[in-house]
């Protein structure tokens, strides 16, 4: 689980509106390859997600935090409410904590999609959203 694909804090999620130091809310879509021989690190993983990453993703204002699994494929959802998108994601970035956290799910992740890039994760496109 990370708040987005790529090490670098410029890129943020696709399904951003526009200008995201604008303080609007988004929601967040993103999808990965869960690795069958991994799946099980990965669960054990999330069943105890220490709480220095919990609170990192809290203080960098992201909630209704979740991942899902299908048929090997884990998708996340999250809903980022802060007012500087890049500054929150570069805090997340720079944590060792989060990084120690990430160093030990991204072997179990592999990219779809064609993702070329040092994060698995790959943002999905919202094409439908009712309140």
């Amino acid at each position: 689980m990370r708040p987005s694909s790529t090490d670098s804090p410029e890129d943020g999620p696709t399904n951003s509106p526009g200008d995201t130091t604008a303080g609007t809310p988004f929601r967040v879509g993103q999808v990965v390859r869960l690795r069958p021989e991994r799946r099980d690190t990965y669960i054990a993983l999330h069943q105890a997600v220490w709480p220095e990453v919990l609170a990192m993703i809290s203080s960098c204002n992201i909630t209704n935090y979740s991942v899902f699994e299908l048929d090997g494929l884990l998708f996340s959802y999250f809903e980022y409410t802060g007012s500087n998108w890049e500054q929150d994601n570069a805090k997340m970035m720079a944590d060792p904590a989060t990084r120690r956290w990430w160093s030990l799910t991204d072997p179990c992740q592999e990219a779809v999609g064609g993702r070329d890039g040092p994060r698995p994760w790959t943002p999905m496109t919202e094409i439908f959203h009712h309140e």
